[in-house]
């Protein structure tokens, strides 16, 4: 037998019940915790992902403030499920489901056979019909975009540093951020503080009052998930560190270097998404019609309704609680989706009880000493829920090993407030990517 016939053999769906194939699209929370669940059974599972690494997306945004390093908070998915033998994985990108033959269509034209299908596709930004404001303002959705926010933020250091105008200079430090929610907070606290620090101790031509980061949110308070006393308290914290937090004030255009807020026009060396999400389109692949917010609805079982066999979790995923609401799109709920989807699948003659979401609480981190934390019936902020938060995020870290480096990063930081990843990459600022240059040439010549 040939070793292609082998393969199709192996990824093919099994007729025997102790060779049924589990194919799980997304190597993220719900994914990864799914296949683990599935690990060393007696069921063949077959991991799907355009990545080759899992991403500890809530830390993402320190890796865009210089922070952190991207290898401190993603690791390959293969290394992650390596110790599985019934477990293979594919860097492929999906191109659509057929339902009749219970097939995987890859765009590089290869297919993928199942028995049971689990979509775990995530999120993406989302910039409410313009989508040509990405490339001027990113969000926080992968390493490449936090890479590239942190090369336009340090990028605008230096040419600041260089410039001999105040105006061009007051223009090349100031930071927007758009969006209240948690990554719009976390990034608004980050830059300000590393940017003051870094000005006051590195840079001679600047002043720190020459900085400016701006939080823009359309609606009435950030942090609108929160309690309102948790909202109150992270905007005057934010105002204390030097972030001008703007409220019902939505941005009308995004162009190169510049944010349009009504009828005012503001120049910035580094524009940062952060006011929404969306799911991913992958109910386009089971050609059902779109549902609210892109979410596939499932039942409370995770299985997609009207549909056998197809399971959805995590942000791609409308399910909901005991009180009938939505579940969020925290990486919580996707966690414990893909572990009682990962039990239900490994025995499906088991009774099964339906799932249930437990709230392990919702917190921001706002700054240096600050968070905020919310747990339902309690509340917690300031010192100890940063502690708190600290303790959470290091222990939902993938393995030992990433703990204890990002820990040791951590108190290192906190000792020293040095950041170990300010690094610019030499050839986007002179000679290769030349956008990214551009972007900020532009504000000079203003």
């Amino acid at each position: 037998m040939s070793g292609e016939t082998e393969s199709l053999r192996f990824i093919g769906a099994g007729g025997e019940k102790s060779h049924r194939h589990v194919v799980i699209i997304g190597g993220g929370f719900g994914g990864l915790a799914c296949a683990r669940e599935l690990g060393n059974s007696d069921v063949h599972v077959t991991v799907i992902d355009r990545r080759n690494h899992n991403l500890f997306q809530p830390l993402l945004y320190q890796v865009a403030t210089a922070a952190l390093s991207p290898a401190d908070i993603s690791e390959p998915i293969r290394r992650s499920l390596g110790r599985y033998r019934n477990i293979r994985v594919l860097m492929a990108e999906v191109g659509g489901i057929d339902r009749d033959t219970k097939r995987v269509a890859l765009t590089d034209g290869g297919e993928v056979a199942y028995d049971d299908l689990v979509i775990a596709t995530g999120s993406q930004y989302n910039y409410f019909g313009h989508d040509d404001w990405q490339s001027h303002a990113p969000g926080l959705k992968s390493i490449h975009e936090a890479r590239q926010i942190r090369q336009r933020l340090l990028l605008a250091f230096e040419k600041a540093e260089l410039s001999r105008s105040s105006l061009q200079k007051q223009a090349l430090l100031t930071s927007i951020v758009i969006g209240g929610g948690p990554t719009g907070v976390e990034m608004a606290g980050a830059i300000s503080e590393l940017g003051r620090y870094m000005i006051s101790r590195d840079y001679r031509a600047l002043a720190p009052s020459q900085m400016r980061v701006i939080l823009l949110e359309a609606g009435p308070r950030i942090l609108a998930s929160f309690p309102e006393h948790l909202s109150s308290y992270a905007c005057e914290y934010l105002q204390k560190i030097g972030v001008e937090v703007r409220l019902s004030q939505g941005v009308s255009a995004v162009e190169e270097g510049r944010v349009t807020v009504g009828d005012e026009h503001i120049e910035a060396g580094c524009i940062v998404w952060g006011a929404g999400v969306k799911a991913s389109p992958a109910f386009t692949w089971l050609g059902i019609k779109e549902p609210p917010g892109g979410r596939i609805p499932v039942d409370s079982h995770l299985q997609v309704v009207g549909l056998s066999k197809i399971y959805a979790i995590g942000d791609t995923a409308m399910a909901v609680d005991t009180d009938g609401k939505p579940l969020p799109a925290l990486a919580q709920v996707a966690k414990q989706q893909g572990q009682y989807l990962g039990r239900l699948l490994g025995d499906p003659t088991r009774a099964s009880k339906p799932f249930r979401f437990r709230n392990r609480g919702n917190t921001a981190v706002i700054g240096r000493h600050a968070a905020v934390f919310d747990f339902g019936r309690w509340t917690l902020k300031g010192r100890f829920a940063w502690l708190l938060w600290a303790v959470v995020h290091v222990y939902l870290l993938i393995n030992f090993e990433k703990r204890v480096l990002v820990s040791t990063q951590w108190i290192w930081r906190y000792l020293t407030r040095q950041r170990g990843a300010r690094i610019i990459d030499e050839n986007a600022a002179s000679i290769g990517d030349q956008k990214e240059v551009a972007q900020t040439n532009a504000l000079i010549r203003r």
